[in-house]
């Protein structure tokens, strides 16, 4: 694989910190209060959520102009699962939610959502590894 970018970052455990190497970001880490956290901070799990949305509109706005299709009002919502998969071991399950303009519903939607799932870097890492559910609303 041509690397075309390398992101750093490093991070204190789930409780304590984490940053960029180049400073940009930094968050405050805390185990959400579902799981026993006091959530005074964000988690890995809403972390991967905003990777993962902000990825996929990123390569639906690439596929979307190779489809000729205007998706500039569309989004993505990414829910992020963390659950329990026997022996003492986690696992993660994703759904994406794609909002699209009306004149995208359908077919189409749904052939532009399967393409950039394709596409998508981290759709790609995840395949196989996790379930991502896909859902065009």
């Amino acid at each position: 694989m041509n690397i075309l970018y390398t992101a750093i970052a490093t991070a204190y455990g789930r409780e304590g910190r984490a940053a960029t190497n180049d400073g940009r970001l930094a968050v405050t880490l805390a185990h959400p209060v579902e799981l026993g956290g006091s959530g005074q901070g964000t988690n890995p799990e809403q972390l991967f959520a905003t990777g993962y949305a902000a990825c996929f509109a990123s390569a639906m706005q690439n596929v979307g102009r190779r489809m000729k299709l205007d998706v500039s009002d569309a989004s993505v919502t990414a829910e992020v699962g963390l659950g329990g998969i026997g022996e003492g071991r986690f696992g993660l399950e994703v759904t994406l939610r794609v909002e699209l303009p009306d004149e995208l519903q359908g077919e189409a939607g749904q052939r532009l959502v399967e393409a950039t799932h394709q596409v998508c870097p981290y759709s790609n890492a995840t395949r196989g590894n996790i379930a991502v559910n896909l859902v065009v609303e």
